[in-house]
């Protein structure tokens, strides 16, 4: 997995490619809590993602957490396979999806 982040003021858009799974996924953890502070709003682009397990699914409902306090959290780029586990596990209802 490759990350990618690009900082526009208080907006931070986080580019993710590759696999976000057990392995990788305290990796986008440990970037995404670097990178709170002062961030209004967190654009995730999944363009790149191609697959996504449980333990990415529980970093992104701990950076939605955090971002519901200090601002709002986009997801962005999702391919159908990612979509779908998104609409079977119900984060539909939880992530704003564009």
């Amino acid at each position: 997995m490759t990350i990618e982040k690009i900082l526009d003021g208080t907006r931070l858009t986080v580019a993710i490619a590759g696999r976000l799974d057990t392995t990788t996924a305290p990796q986008l953890e440990a970037e995404l809590k670097q990178s709170y502070d002062g961030t209004e709003k967190l654009v995730l682009d999944f363009a790149a993602l191609e697959y996504l397990s449980s333990a990415g699914l529980r970093v992104l409902l701990a950076a939605q957490k955090v971002m519901n306090k200090q601002g709002e959290m986009v997801i962005r780029n999702v391919n159908e396979t990612i979509n779908e586990i998104f609409e079977v596990t119900g984060f539909v209802d939880i992530l704003t999806i564009e």
